[in-house]
């Protein structure tokens, strides 16, 4: 990999580890509703410019059935979900959670017959969703049952998502996708935000949360996101996931105080080792 194509994944791995620390400080006075719609109605606004300026727009009108379904599972129901969770579990534990989506993916990915996994993949998986029972078992209580049952729902999405862009939109302009997407999903929130919203402006520090997440953490992502892919190619740049995780859980102990634990690391471990097996692109 060269040296910009290294520079563009450290930027990424630090960019998208950054969501579940800001989500944390924003939820405390902002609602999950209200969050996602000002996170994507900024996003939108910011890349809607350059995705007009390219042209590209037009060219994805016909595929809008795929967009819309990508839309509901990659961020409409996700984002919401991801963000109510955050009000009752950790920003860590919730970015190591989201280190399980390859896992997730590579099942779907079986199941729909798109993939075949045995041997290696297999043994991954397993490995993989022990890691899950570990980090589960070791560093959640009873009070958080339902923020997993919602994080179980988030996985499932990304990897939904992923499996669709696969499946339909690839080869298609991924700025035009993503700005379609953002906008849609943004102007879904707004009758569920506005309530919220028009109770009064929330505190400067969750206001500078929410506009870093649809800024830096949507926006710029982006951007970054699809010069990587086109410096070291999709493969490659989807390793990416895998740097997360690590970077959500040292913002989590040094913004916010939280714990690392045993389960943490031995979790997170083994997810890791799995995810890596799982999606091998080449073996068995």
């Amino acid at each position: 990999m060269t040296r910009r194509g290294w520079w563009l994944f450290a930027a990424l791995g630090i960019i998208w580890g950054l969501p579940y620390l800001l989500i944390k400080i924003a939820v405390a006075d902002v609602s999950p509703a209200a969050l996602v719609f000002l996170r994507t109605a900024l996003g939108a606004l910011l890349l809607a410019p350059l995705a007009f300026g390219r042209g590209e727009l037009r060219a994805i009108l016909p595929h809008w059935r795929p967009i819309v379904a990508f839309t509901v599972a990659e961020m409409a129901v996700p984002w919401v979900l991801l963000s109510d969770a955050e009000r009752h579990i950790s920003s860590g534990l919730t970015g190591l959670l989201i280190a399980a989506v390859p896992l997730v993916g590579a099942l779907l990915a079986a199941v729909t017959g798109h993939e075949r996994i045995a041997g290696r993949r297999l043994a991954g998986l397993l490995l993989g969703f022990a890691g899950v029972v570990v980090l589960l078992g070791l560093d959640t209580t009873h009070d958080s049952a339902l923020a997993l049952v919602q994080m179980a729902v988030v996985i499932l999405g990304y990897a939904a998502g992923a499996l669709l862009v696969s499946r339909w939109l690839t080869g298609l302009p991924s700025l035009a996708v993503v700005t379609t997407s953002l906008a849609l999903c943004a102007v879904v929130y707004v009758p569920f935000a506005l309530p919220s919203l028009a109770a009064g402006l929330p505190p400067p520090r969750a206001l500078a949360a929410v506009a870093a997440l649809g800024v830096v953490c949507t926006a710029l992502a982006f951007v970054v996101f699809f010069r990587l892919i086109a410096e070291v190619g999709p493969v490659r740049a989807t390793v990416v996931t895998y740097v997360n995780p690590a970077v959500a859980v040292t913002l989590g102990v040094l913004v916010l105080g939280e714990p690392v634990t045993v389960g943490t690391v031995a979790g997170f471990a083994l997810i890791l080792a799995g995810s890596l097996l799982a999606t091998r692109a080449h073996g068995p």
